[in-house]
Parts: C-alpha cells; structure tokens; sequence
C-alpha cells in the first residue's frame, strides 16, 4: 500500500513541496511542529507570513 501513496505523490509531486514549521510554545516552552503540503509557487509566502 505504501508504494500505491509514495506513485500517486510522484505523479504530481514536482507542483507541490512539503514544508514544516517550527515553533515555540508561550506556554510550556516545548518545540511545536507543523507539516503542510503546499504548491511549489506558494512556499516563499508561507515562510514570509508569519
């Protein structure tokens, strides 16, 4: 089954890209992490916005 998800990402995996946020959390101080999947044109803006 895995190999069926990692093809079908390949096939259209060049017009999107996996980006991963990290973040500090105001509360315990503990590393926050947050996985999207994002078209390739749009990741400047992600890590630009904050």
């Amino acid at each position: 089954m895995a190999k069926k998800v990692v093809a079908s990402l390949q096939s259209s995996g060049k017009d999107f890209a996996k980006v991963i946020r990290m973040g500090k959390s105001a509360k315990t101080g503990a590393y926050t992490f947050k996985e999207e999947i994002i078209p390739t044109d749009q990741v400047k803006g992600y890590f630009d916005k904050k």
